[in-house]
């Protein structure tokens, strides 16, 4: 039965929780079946604060579901080279089931080099042209962690308040990134929605994005989608973290919002993700979900059920 009420809350700190604690089973069960404990190693270059805290978050939540986690940390004055070399070192150790290279690199690296030099059976960020190519024809690959967490929390919600799927629904995805925009539009044509990719140089994006019934936001501009773009009943998915300085009692304070204005948006949505406790908390949990898929393909395993 449909839910006709609005403005629901899509909880994604809840349902990262879930699909960890689905994921600790899974690995207890490769260990017990097979002898194989997934291995994921996070190397970081330099000392940017963020990525820090972001590559911590990664190795406790790693440890937490069963699979062991490894974090090589260079230094900022670390050659192309060196660090292609250690790639190929963690490509050859059969022990290493997904590799990860933090990003942003120091400006004298090639991001592109770096993910291209990642053996595609242990690219766990699903970035590499391989994936990408497997994703776009409809094979089993490793699939972008923010795109596949928005794709789990978008079929739940409309199975939850829409009582049914999403083929056959009108998606507009705002952002072209390869990191986000085009895997998520490659996804929702997976699930036979009419996707529409739109950008910086689509005309009236303001009337596209009232055409949707599922609209995306990953543009990395705070509160970009005004409430009044948004189609009565429509599914929102804010992939944005944007911090931006508001006025408090005690002056000037940080806060994050999405791309989406959240409050002016919400009466509008049938269910709209927040931020933060969104997408966000998704990514890291579809990290550890992509380890243990690649964990199973290196082994000529099939992809766990259920997740």
């Amino acid at each position: 039965m449909t839910d006709t009420s609005m403005g629901h809350i899509i909880d994604g700190f809840g349902y990262a929780k879930g699909l960890r604690e689905r994921l600790a089973v899974k690995v207890a069960e490769l260990k017990a079946t097979q002898g194989i404990t997934p291995c994921l190693v996070v190397v970081i270059v330099g000392e940017d604060p963020a990525s820090q805290i972001y590559v911590k978050n990664k190795g406790e939540s790693t440890i937490a579901v069963g699979m062991d986690s490894r974090t090589i940390t260079l230094p900022d004055t670390t050659t192309e080279a060196d660090l292609l070399k250690l790639i190929a070192e963690l490509n050859a150790d059969a022990a290493v089931n997904g590799i990860l290279v933090q990003l942003p690199l120091p400006k004298h690296m090639s991001s592109l080099k770096v993910i291209d030099a990642i053996d595609p059976l242990k690219d766990v960020d699903g970035f590499h042209v391989e994936n990408a190519g497997k994703l776009a024809v409809g094979l089993d690959g490793i699939v972008p962690c923010t795109p596949l967490g928005s794709l789990m929390l978008l079929k739940d919600a409309v199975k939850t308040y829409g009582g049914g799927s999403l083929a056959g629904m009108n998606a507009v995805i705002v952002g072209r990134s390869n990191i986000v925009g085009k895997p998520m539009a490659q996804l929702l044509l997976n699930q036979d929605c009419t996707v529409t990719i739109a950008h910086s140089k689509t005309k009236n994006l303001k009337e596209l994005c009232l055409t949707a019934d599922i609209l995306v936001a990953a543009v990395g501009r705070p509160k970009f989608i005004a409430g009044d773009w948004v189609k009565d009943g429509a599914y929102v998915i804010d992939v944005g973290i944007n911090r931006i300085e508001v006025d408090g009692p005690d002056g000037k304070k940080s806060k994050v919002v999405g791309d989406v204005d959240f409050d002016a948006a919400k009466p509008h949505a049938k269910a709209i993700t927040p931020v933060p406790r969104g997408v966000g908390p998704m990514t890291i949990a579809c990290l550890l979900n992509n380890t243990l898929h690649a964990a199973c393909l290196q082994h000529g395993l099939p992809a766990p059920e259920g997740l």
